[in-house]
């Protein structure tokens, strides 16, 4: 699986991830708000599958390469 997701993006999708999921946890807003895990889990593994079918890459070529790996 090849990372789509930059670093910008990738914080936001966080975010906006455990800040719904927050909400439905605390019962502020509907079951809809669990939508949150499908943000939160593109923001972690850095892939968004939607992002090929729409020609979107907004990581840069070497994002998957992490620097403690030792590549």
């Amino acid at each position: 699986m090849k990372c789509n997701v930059g670093g910008i993006d990738r914080i936001l999708r966080i975010v906006a991830g455990l800040v719904l999921i927050g909400l439905a946890v605390t019962g502020t807003t509907g079951a809809w708000a669990w939508i949150g895990v499908i943000p939160l889990a593109t923001g972690v593994f850095k892939f968004c599958p939607a992002y090929p079918l729409l020609g979107i890459n907004t990581g840069a070529k070497d994002s998957c390469n992490d620097s403690s790996s030792g590549k």
